[in-house]
């Protein structure tokens, strides 16, 4: 009976009408179907791929058919379903087919045929659905490596670290092996060159990679990460560069730009690169260099979607590039600011032995110094402004100076940095009132500063602290000694609290450690340096390396300064103290007791003269407008100095006499045959000293 003569609402399906379905469902699905028996063999297939007939693959297991990578576990899945354990829906597959050239991605849904016996009876097979998805896959693939490349690259300042971000960003997600190339002038911070690249222009690998599977090396050289080539004449590389165009380009033994290089035709042999992409990093018409992506063995060659890909990944990498040339750039100009504006040798203290370490890193802020102060002291300082770049090595050398003018003051720790920080707070009233449009217009300016003073004739250091870590003193016999230095506001800080200072007495060939606080950054810090101190027989050089080698690894990279100081005294043999009388007759008996004693160090007469002359004056303003007790002191070093102690607390004032007067020349004679003088004031009054250069000396010690 055929379909017409079916009874209405009989409910009876009409003969045949499961086979009518089945061809037409087979014939116009928009999907593969599949038809497996029990032993996952094909029975009936529609098209899977357009232009590939269907009777080649009915027989084959389906894991042959289409050549699964994971074909093990393709069966295992598929025997699940068999069983009864559930369908599996959209599951995917990587595999080839065997006309296809090139991997392929499937979309594969299964459901399991019951027998008579339903669903607790053998069944008699499958029935799989299977989506070809690999262009919508690699163009998810794509949009996975330049997120990656988003993600990855634009987050260091450092041209390694990019470049390497980079090709981690596309191995092995987009390509088998990929190399970056940087004009090597570019990596020294220099502008890159205006395109086309000019022949012979020196290259150097930036970074490298390959996946697991890629053996050898990258075709066309042998170099390793850090070698420099220039570009063969005639090549993809070179005319990448020339015309400032990507290149997709298939490798094969008889590609012919090869044909000169056997080396690199062994290479290609030996990492199985098929397919290469050459796209030269080019920013505003300039060009920074050259990134070759290959793939390599059975993955699929490259096409043009993929070059577009990778032209703008290069443009990400050129401007990440570009910004960490501009930085590598500046930060040269600053380092270089910053090691001009520091003292450039270590400098001779009467009664201290001093060594330095500076660390090159981002911070280009920090400083060290020391200073020779009157009567044999000296001036201990380190600092550091925040920030990086030349304005941070400009401000450093602001304060330096400012400091460097503070000391030669004679003032105490305390006052040397409630001035500079005076000082500081002008600065940043005049940052403040620059032009919104300036970029330095709202920049917070941050710096710290600490500073001691040692005095060998009483072994005491006096420290005062500005925002900045107290020094860390450790004691001949290795024990560490506790600086109770209060922190002070920062220079830059709006507090307008008062320094303090705290004054530690030292025995000879105690150390004392001037840290930035990049030094101390960690909690075990202060542990370790102090231990390393306590190390016998090391000079402070030594002492200095060794407290560098037990850095943590990141500190090493922002920068820092160490300054290392062992205390010593005055040898008697170069110091004469007299305790004078308040009496009309001292400045006579002063100039008696100089002679002698600089005869008997062996000084030229003209020296001798001098300080006579010097003395007289100094005594005579202290018996006549001082207060006892009074004091003589000379100092031998690498200058002569000469000292007046009294008991009074008014300074003398240098003046120019008219012609008619009496007086008021001393002092102005002592200023011109002393290279130095001044006065310093303390709890029990004050003293006026002077220091004269000895002859062959070489000049002023401060």
């Amino acid at each position: 009976m055929s379909y017409a003569e079916t009874p209405a609402g009989s409910g009876t399906p009409p003969r045949g009408l499961d086979e009518a379905l089945l061809k037409s469902l087979f014939a116009q699905s928009a999907v593969g179907l599949l038809v497996l028996d029990p032993q996952l063999r094909l029975v009936r297939a529609n098209s899977l791929v357009e232009g590939v007939g269907t009777e080649e693959y009915i027989g084959l297991p389906f894991t042959e058919a289409f050549r699964l990578d994971d074909p093990q576990g393709s069966e295992q899945l598929l025997e699940r379903v068999l069983a009864g354990e559930g369908p599996v829906r959209e599951h995917l597959v990587r595999g080839r087919l065997r006309r296809v050239p090139g991997d392929r991605t499937f979309l594969v849904s299964a459901y399991r045929l019951d027998g008579p016996g339903g669903p607790d009876g053998p069944a008699l097979g499958l029935l799989s659905a299977v989506v070809d998805v690999t262009e919508r896959e690699r163009a998810r693939a794509r949009e996975t490596a330049l997120a990656a490349v988003r993600d990855a690259v634009g987050g260091s300042l450092d041209v390694a670290t990019t470049c390497r971000a980079f090709i981690e960003a596309l191995v092995p997600r987009f390509a088998g092996l990929a190399v970056i190339e940087v004009v090597d002038e570019v990596l020294r911070g220099a502008d890159p060159p205006v395109g086309p690249l000019p022949p012979d222009t020196p290259l150097r690998c930036a970074a490298s990679g390959r996946c697991d599977t890629v053996r050898g090396d990258e075709p066309g050289r042998t170099r390793p990460v850090g070698g420099t080539r220039r570009l063969p004449p005639r090549t993809p590389y070179a005319l990448a560069v020339a015309d400032l165009r990507p290149r997709l380009v298939p490798l094969t033994a008889d590609t012919p730009w090869l044909d000169p290089d056997p080396e690199s035709i062994h290479a290609l042999a030996e990492t199985g690169a098929h397919s290469l992409v050459v796209v030269p990093l080019i920013l505003r018409g300039a060009v920074l260099g050259l990134v070759s992506l290959y793939r390599c063995g059975a993955t699929e060659p490259f096409d043009e979607d993929d070059v577009s890909l990778a032209a703008t990944a290069a443009t990400r990498a050129a401007l990440a590039i570009d910004n960490a040339r501009r930085y590598e750039r500046e930060h040269v100009i600053a380092s270089t600011v910053q090691r001009r504006l520091l003292p450039q040798a270590e400098r001779h203290q009467a009664a201290v032995e001093t060594a330095h370490v500076l660390l090159p890193g981002r911070d280009s802020g920090c400083w060290f110094d020391t200073i020779a102060l009157s009567g044999a002291r000296t001036a201990l300082v380190v600092g550091g402004v925040a920030g990086e770049g030349l304005q941070s090595a400009i401000a450093m050398g602001q304060l330096r100076t400012v400091v460097q003018a503070l000391a030669g003051l004679d003032l105490e720790p305390e006052e040397v940095l409630a001035r500079l920080k005076e000082t500081t707070d002008r600065l940043a009233h005049e940052r403040a009132a620059l032009p919104p449009s300036d970029s330095l217009h709202g920049e917070e300016l941050r710096a710290g500063c600490v500073y001691g003073v040692y005095d060998p004739f009483t072994r005491t250091c006096t420290v005062a602290r500005a925002g900045h870590p107290a020094p860390l003193i450790v004691g001949p016999d290795g024990q560490r000694i506790t600086v109770d230095a209060p922190e002070g506001p920062g220079l830059f800080a709006d507090d307008s609290a008062l320094f303090a200072p705290a004054t530690v007495t030292l025995e000879e060939g105690s150390l004392l450690a001037f840290c930035t606080a990049e030094l101390l950054a960690d909690e075990h810090a202060e542990e370790r340096i102090t231990r390393t101190l306590a190390r016998p027989g090391r000079s402070l050089q030594q002492l200095g390396d060794d407290i560098v080698y037990a850095l943590p690894d990141d500190t090493r990279s922002a920068g820092a300064a160490l300054l290392l100081a062992r205390t010593g005294t005055v040898s008697d043999h170069r110091v004469a103290t007299w305790e004078l009388a308040q009496e009309r007759t001292t400045p006579a008996t002063a100039r008696l007791l100089v002679r002698d004693r600089l005869q008997g160090w062996g000084l030229d007469e003209d020296t001798v003269d001098a300080t006579e002359l010097i003395v007289s004056e100094l005594v005579t303003n202290a018996v006549r407008y001082g207060t006892p007790p009074l004091r003589l002191r000379l100092l031998l070093d690498t200058s002569l100095t000469c000292e007046v102690h009294d008991g009074s607390t008014a300074s003398p004032h240098l003046r120019h006499a008219r012609t008619v007067d009496e007086g008021g020349r001393g002092l102005f004679i002592v200023s011109r045959l002393a290279a130095h003088w001044g006065a310093r004031h303390g709890p029990d009054g004050k003293v006026l000293w002077t220091e004269q250069d000895l002859p062959g000396s070489g000049g002023a010690t401060h």
